[in-house]
C-alpha cells in the first residue's frame, strides 16, 4: 500500500509538464461575466469546452487526476473568490477512478468587490488537466471586466448553480465521525457517516482541507444505514502532519447527485 501511495506521489510531482491552449483544439476557456449579486458579491463563470473523447478534473480529482490551479495575478478590484463546483462525473481508468467533467463545464465563481460600485476585472491564468489516453496539464489566461451593475443573470451559470450537491441537512445526513490513526508515512483516517443510501452504488471522496495532503481513493462499504469510507493521507514533502476534523470534506457521490459534507467528529 505504501508503495502504491509513493509511486501515485511521485507521478503527481515529478511528471513533465506538456503545456497546450486553445489553439491546440484540445480546450477551449470563456469567462461569462455575470452578474452583481444582492449582496454585493459578482457571480461569474468559467466555461471549458472540450474536445471529444476528452475530460477535465474536479477540485479533488481523484487518483489518476490533476487538480486545478488558479492564479489571479493583474485581478483588479477583487478580494478573493469562491468556487461553486456542479455535480461532478466519476471515471474508471486502467484500475484508477478520477472525478471530473467531459464535454463542456460552467463552474460559477463568486468574487469579492472591494469597491461595490466599480467594475472589477478577473484576469489570471488556470492550469488545468486535461484527459484522453494521457493526461496532461493545461495553462490557460483569462481576462474579462465584470460589470457593475445592469447585467442579467446568466442561464448557464444559473443552470451550473442550480447543479450543485445537496448540503448534509439536505440529504439528511445524521451523526459523520472521523477515526484517526498512524500508519507507515502518514495517518489512515476511517468516516463513518449515518446517511440512506443515494443509490446502488456509491463514490466517496475525502478532502483532508489541506493541498499538500495526499489522499488515497476511500475503501468503501455499508452496514445499513450507516456508510463507512477508510482512506490514507501522505504530506508530499513525506513529514509529519496534522489533521483538523472541522476541515474534513466528505463528498458522496451516485446516480448524477451528490451530497456535500463539511467537518466530522472525534470516532
Amino acid at each position: 500500500m505504501t508503495q502504491k501511495i509513493l509511486t501515485s506521489l511521485l507521478a503527481l510531482c515529478v511528471a513533465a509538464p506538456v503545456w497546450a491552449g486553445p489553439a491546440d483544439g484540445v480546450v477551449e476557456l470563456e469567462i461569462l461575466p455575470g452578474w452583481r449579486t444582492d449582496n454585493g458579491t459578482h457571480m461569474a463563470g468559467l466555461q471549458l469546452r472540450l474536445a471529444s473523447g476528452w475530460k477535465t478534473y474536479w477540485r479533488s480529482p481523484g487518483d489518476g487526476g490533476i487538480p486545478p490551479r488558479f492564479g489571479w495575478q493583474g485581478s483588479q478590484n477583487l478580494d478573493a473568490a469562491a468556487f461553486h463546483w456542479p455535480v461532478p462525473e466519476v471515471f474508471e481508468d486502467n484500475g484508477m477512478r478520477s472525478v471530473g467533467y467531459s464535454t463542456s463545464v460552467v463552474i460559477p465563481v463568486e468574487v469579492s468587490v472591494i469597491e461595490a460600485g466599480a467594475p472589477a476585472t478577473m484576469r489570471g491564468q488556470v492550469q488545468i488537466g486535461v484527459c484522453e489516453e494521457i493526461c496532461v496539464p493545461v495553462l490557460l489566461d483569462f481576462d474579462m471586466v465584470l460589470p457593475a451593475s445592469g447585467a442579467p443573470r446568466d442561464p448557464a451559470i444559473v443552470a451550473a448553480l442550480l447543479d450543485r450537491p445537496r448540503t448534509a441537512a439536505e440529504a439528511n445526513v445524521g451523526d459523520v465521525t472521523c477515526y484517526i490513526e498512524p500508519m507507515d508515512g502518514g495517518l489512515r483516517v476511517t468516516a463513518r457517516v449515518d446517511m440512506a443510501p443515494m443509490g446502488p452504488s456509491e463514490d466517496v471522496v475525502i478532502e483532508s482541507g489541506d493541498q499538500q495532503v495526499w489522499v488515497s481513493q476511500p475503501h468503501t462499504w455499508r452496514d445499513g444505514n450507516a456508510l463507512f469510507a477508510r482512506s490514507d493521507m501522505i504530506h508530499v514533502s513525506g513529514g509529519g502532519f496534522a489533521i483538523n476534523r472541522s476541515e474534513v470534506r466528505i463528498t458522496v457521490l451516485a446516480g448524477g447527485q451528490a451530497t456535500d459534507i463539511r467537518g466530522c467528529d472525534a470516532g
